[in-house]
Formats: C-alpha cells, sequence, structure tokens
C-alpha cells in the first residue's frame, strides 16, 4: 500500500532546464548586442566551456556525488558549512569569469571584462526566471492529503533553497525536504533513500519515487527495492536502469497510484 510519493525537483516540479536556457538567451542576448555574435553560437561555446573548467577542479568529485551540475556553478553561491561547499565558494567567482571568458574568445572576442560583467548578469537572470511545470501545483493539490510527500533533490543546500524561495509556493506541500548536500551522498547512493523512508517511517514498499532522471532517481530507488516512477517528458531514450512505470506528464500519476491501491 502506497503511503508517501517522494519527488525530485529539478525537471520534475520545476522546469530548470527552460529557466537556465531563458537565462543563457538573456545573457547572450547583451553580447550579441555588443559585438554582433549568434546567441546561440555563444551559448553552446559558454556551455562547453563551463563543462570542461567544471570537470578540471578538484572539488568535481564532489560535485558528482552530491549532485551538482556546471551550469548551477555558474550561478550558485556555495554558502554551505562544509569545506567542499567553502571550497567551491571560493572558485565560482573565476569559474564564472573564465567561462564566460573563454565562450567570447572561442567566438573571436577577447574581452575578459564583458566576460566578468555576462558572468555577473547569468545568475541575476537566472533568478528572474523560475518556471514551474503547469501539471506541478494541480498534481500536488490532488495528491496533498490523501499521500505523505517528500522532496528529495540533488544539490547544494543554499542553492536548492534559493530555487525554493523564488517558488515558495511548493514548500507547503512536503512533509519533509532532503537535500543531498545536507545529507552528505546523493541519488543514486542507497543511503538517501533509506534517510528518506526512516524521516517518514515507512518501509520501501510504502513509497515511490517520482523523478525524471533514470540514473539518478530511477537507480537510486531500485537499490533500495522501492518502486519508482520515470517522468519522460521529451521521450529520451531508455537505458539498462528500468523504470516500474513512465509516464509522459505527471497527471498520469493518478491512475497508477489508483492501480496500486486496489
Amino acid at each position: 500500500m502506497i503511503k508517501a510519493i517522494f519527488f525530485d525537483l529539478d525537471d520534475t516540479l520545476l522546469w530548470d532546464q527552460r529557466s537556465v536556457k531563458k537565462a543563457f538567451e538573456s545573457t547572450c542576448k547583451v553580447a550579441a548586442d555588443k559585438y554582433n555574435l549568434d546567441v546561440d553560437a555563444l551559448e553552446e561555446a559558454v556551455r562547453k566551456e563551463a563543462s570542461e573548467l567544471y570537470a578540471s577542479y578538484e572539488t568535481y568529485d564532489f560535485t558528482k556525488m552530491i549532485g551538482i551540475n556546471p551550469f548551477e556553478g555558474l550561478w550558485g553561491n556555495f554558502l554551505d558549512d562544509d569545506d567542499n561547499f567553502r571550497k567551491m565558494k571560493e572558485i565560482v567567482p573565476s569559474y564564472r569569469k573564465d567561462a564566460w571568458t573563454r565562450g567570447l574568445k572561442a567566438l573571436g572576442v577577447d574581452d575578459p571584462d564583458f566576460g566578468y560583467e555576462l558572468a555577473e548578469r547569468f545568475p541575476a537572470e537566472r533568478r528572474k526566471h523560475p518556471f514551474v511545470y503547469d501539471e506541478s501545483f494541480r498534481v500536488l493539490d490532488e495528491l496533498k492529503g490523501k499521500y505523505k510527500l517528500l522532496l528529495l533533490t540533488n544539490g547544494s543546500p543554499d542553492l536548492q533553497n534559493t530555487k525554493l524561495e523564488i517558488t515558495p509556493e511548493l514548500v507547503p506541500y512536503f512533509d519533509h525536504i532532503i537535500i543531498s548536500g545536507a545529507f552528505g551522498r546523493g541519488k543514486p547512493d542507497p543511503t538517501i533513500f533509506e534517510h528518506a523512508l526512516e524521516k517518514m517511517e515507512l518501509t520501501k514498499d510504502e513509497a515511490i519515487m517520482v523523478g525524471d532522471n533514470l540514473m539518478t532517481d530511477i537507480l537510486g530507488a531500485s537499490r533500495v527495492g522501492m518502486q519508482s516512477v520515470w517522468i519522460n517528458r521529451h521521450k529520451k531514450e531508455r537505458n539498462e536502469v528500468r523504470p516500474d512505470f513512465e509516464i509522459t506528464h505527471l497527471e498520469e500519476l493518478y491512475d497508477i497510484l489508483d492501480t496500486m491501491s486496489k
């Protein structure tokens, strides 16, 4: 009998990819206007440079374990009380400037001061554009009261809480919010799922995980024997990780839950 639903945050309830895309578009437009650059080409160049730089830092293994991607590094402040986050806090100012400066350079513009300006602009643009999927609140309204709800998200507590602060309507739906950076390990590590079950005082058979990422949400749930629902809005290819259910829209959860309660 399912008593609780664990939801992932980014690209499950929050449309993070769209927010990041919008921030890139707005920031790159400033560069396009100044230097007559192609907006899409600059975004692609900065994404490439950011990913390469991000992988070169000593914090990379930690960020992979906690689940913090390079583009979160372009706007997060990482004000968390942990040695690894303190290192990230020191790294990110130069990381941002270098990513944007190198992106510009890849398109033939050598202007580090402007790279710094764009690096400072991007976080402000990201904060201005918090997108939530249209159905998220409808689904949470429907489920609240019928099930216990828990938010299980990878990332830095400072950054994930910032996302929740700019979409404050989400927070009251959840009995608990667990952030990997506060726990010390990220999905798919089974211990964070066991921790979530303990918080809810439930067994693995009494909760189901809903998320968009096969390699974190679904794999982690399977490692503790929890059932899982993969929200696959963009028709991604499956890999070796097998969810118990696959949906393209969150409202398809209702039928799954009805079937499981019979």
